[in-house]
């Protein structure tokens, strides 16, 4: 470069610094053109030229207004009118007109964006106003309502119908809204969520539902000149040339009442039906297929109903079978005949004290009525029945002077075949005695036994039985200790009884097992008295010398005498761990049974004095091996070093990290890990510090940091 020009770009490059230093002077010394700006020039302005650096570093978020949107895109004069940039207020309106005058309040950014003006879901927004967009609403311009009554108006916007409407409720004439004095109302006819604006009308809510005919109806058939507020609801100011002109029964004449529902209904007015129930005589049966004037002749319709006899008088004096008049029967004439059908009477027996069943109920009347005598009064079977009661001889009736009441042995069902609740004797039958013929126990007719007990008819069996001797061995005359009504042979005895209750191989015995020589006066005491032998023989354990106890239920049952089992924990030492698979010699000795436990020490004394790590004799440990060894395994012995984690340091679980001296674990040793030098320099500042294993333990028994 040459050296002119070399010179002239260094002077221009010093000119320019000066200029800057000028410049920075200026802004501190004199006002900013910008306002109370806090911002250096060389932020925005390059140092070679006032205009606007391309590459400003200004960021409008430190001004309190972050630009977003649409916002990052315009010029700053857009906003900044003038060179003073402080002071320019934040809100929306002060830019953006607010069209809507204020009544939405001045947060724009409830609708708009800086993205875009326009808001793109305002249907969905309008959802959640007091006014929700249903039907032709969802698709109509903002404006068709918002310019009503004022334009622009979005808070105080009506919510009436009538305010849009009012055009169409004036113009529409059928039915004429404005001149029948309909209401402005328009929901109830006209749906808000239909796409059209003809609607239906509920006549439910004027208080007369359209049912049936009505529903078919054009409006003007009853609404006439356009009426639609003076009509009457009754059927009667509807139908009265209906009412007037009728006369099959003539209405006016009968004068029937005007609530013309009472017969006739809306599906249609002809043919009428009366609701009989109503009146004193409901309909049922042949009356209902009765014409009117049957009945009521002459369009008499203000009968007064008493009974049937009423009409059935006639019917009543000519019936001879039986004679209804010379017998006085009752003008009720329900009691034996029925709407459905007037002849095949029937009567309910019952009525009279005297139902019919069984056979009874297929005997024609004049079986037991003869000569039409209807006026029987009944006392008992022995009055239609005597002639059977007096020929019966198997068993003799009048011999024995049975009693007249038949039914204790036989039944309407059949005569013949008689049978008898013998339980009501005092000796119910069972088993075999249901099936013996009554002559079997009632000799020669006698049936005036009393029941005492088995031994009265069973005194041949008690007597003639050997095995055992029944007589000999005084056996109670109760048979039924031992004998059933099913079988009398093949007897069984309830041992129970006995204070000895069978149970196990004790229930396959033969009697004689036991009782040798028929001897059934055994007074049992203990399984001792029989079993003797077995307890005397054993040798593992030998019972005879441990002076084992005689009752020999403690260890064997009676299921089966070998392979007894003995509950330990009888003794006051539970059996658990390794113990339960121990043999007894193992721990009695020489057969020495009467070991008293004091503790694991009394068996473990040997184990206790050789262990050498720790050395639990020279250490002084307790003789309760329980602290830290189970049954279930005696090495691997653990111990619960409460306070202490045995955990700590590099001791990993080993006692001799800590517990030097394998004679005495009162002595540990925190020194050998945490030396001198180590642990005085964490201590500085520790007032009183001495560096001994006692001192460690006092200020951190748990092993932490203290």
């Amino acid at each position: 470069m040459p050296y002119r020009e070399g010179r002239t770009v260094r002077h221009r490059a010093i000119l320019v610094f000066f200029f800057c230093i000028a410049i920075a002077t200026l802004s501190t010394a004199q006002e900013s053109p910008h306002g109370d700006i806090k911002i250096k020039c060389a932020a925005c302005h390059s140092p070679d030229s006032w205009k606007m650096r391309t590459d400003s570093a200004f960021d409008h978020a430190t001004t309190g207004f972050s630009l977003t949107g649409q916002h990052q895109r315009i010029p700053c004069a857009s906003c900044h009118e003038n060179l003073v940039f402080t002071g320019k207020a934040h809100d929306c309106t002060s830019c953006h007109m607010d069209i809507h005058k204020g009544e939405l309040g001045e947060n724009c950014l409830r609708c708009h964006s800086t993205i875009a003006w326009v808001i793109p879901d305002m249907k969905e927004r309008h959802q959640q106003t007091r006014f929700p967009l249903l039907g032709k609403h969802r698709i109509a311009d903002c404006e068709e309502c918002h310019n009503r009554p004022s334009p622009n108006r979005y808070a105080g916007t009506p919510l009436e119908c009538i305010t849009c409407h009012r055009e169409e409720y004036l113009a529409t004439t059928a039915p004429p809204h404005a001149a029948n004095g309909l209401g402005t109302d328009c929901a109830p006819c006209h749906a808000v969520n239909s796409l059209t604006w003809p609607g239906s009308f509920n006549h439910a809510s004027t208080g007369f539902p359209l049912q049936g005919a009505h529903q078919a109806l054009m409006c003007s058939a009853c609404h006439a000149g356009n009426n639609f507020t003076t009509l009457p609801t009754t059927c009667y100011e509807c139908h009265q040339k209906d009412f007037m002109n009728t006369q099959n029964p003539a209405h006016v004449s009968r004068s029937f009442p005007h609530d013309c529902t009472l017969c006739h209904n809306q599906t249609a007015w002809q043919p009428a039906t009366f609701d009989h129930n109503t009146t004193n005589f409901p309909l049922t049966g042949a009356h209902l297929a009765t014409p009117c004037s049957a009945c009521h002749l002459n369009n008499n319709y203000n009968l007064a109903y008493t009974g049937c006899y009423q009409c059935h008088q006639a019917d009543y004096q000519s019936t001879n079978d039986p004679n209804h008049v010379a017998l006085n029967y009752s003008h009720d004439c329900q009691n034996c005949h029925n709407t459905t059908s007037w002849n095949n009477a029937t009567i309910d027996h019952t009525t009279t004290g005297f139902p019919l069943t069984g056979v009874h109920t297929a005997l024609q009347c004049a079986s037991c009525h003869a000569n039409n005598n209807f006026n029987l009064a009944y006392t008992n079977c022995y009055q239609c029945h005597q002639t059977e009661y007096q020929s019966a001889t198997s068993p003799n009736h009048a011999a024995q002077n049975y009693p007249q009441t038949c039914d204790n042995c036989h039944t309407t069902t059949t005569w013949s075949n008689a049978t008898f609740d013998h339980t009501a004797t005092g000796f119910p039958l069972t088993g075999s005695h249901t099936s013996l013929q009554c002559t079997s126990c009632h000799v020669n007719n006698n049936y005036g036994l009393t029941y005492t007990n088995c031994y009265q008819c069973h005194q041949t069996e008690y007597q003639g039985t050997t095995d055992p001797n029944h007589t000999q061995l005084n056996y109670s005359h109760s048979c039924d200790n031992c004998h059933t009504t099913a079988s009398w042979a093949n007897a069984t005895i309830d041992h129970s009884t006995t204070g000895f209750p069978l149970t196990g191989a004790h229930t396959t015995l033969g009697c004689s097992s036991c009782h040798v020589n028929n001897n059934y006066n055994l007074t049992y005491t203990d399984c001792y008295q029989c079993h003797q032998a077995d307890y005397q023989r054993p040798t593992d354990p030998n019972h005879t010398a441990a002076n084992f106890a005689h009752d020999c239920t403690g260890c064997h049952t009676t299921t089966v005498w070998t392979g007894g089992t003995f509950n330990h924990a009888a003794t006051g030492f539970t059996l658990t761990g390794a113990h339960t698979s121990l043999n007894c010699g193992s721990c009695h000795v020489s057969q020495n049974y009467s070991i008293t436990y004091t503790g694991c020490y009394t068996c473990h004394a040997a184990d206790y004095n050789g262990t050498t790590n720790p050395n639990h004799a020279s250490a002084g440990f307790p003789t309760t091996c329980d602290n830290c060894h189970t049954t279930t395994s005696w090495a691997g012995a653990t111990f619960n070093h409460t306070w202490f984690p045995m955990t700590h340091g590099n001791a990993n679980g080993v006692c001799a990290t800590c517990h030097t001296n394998p004679s005495d674990y009162s002595v540990f040793q925190c020194t050998i890990c945490h030396t001198q030098s180590q642990t005085a320099t964490q201590h500085s500042t520790v007032s009183g510090y001495v560096w001994n294993s006692v001192n460690c333990y006092s200020c951190h028994p748990t092993g932490g940091g203290g």
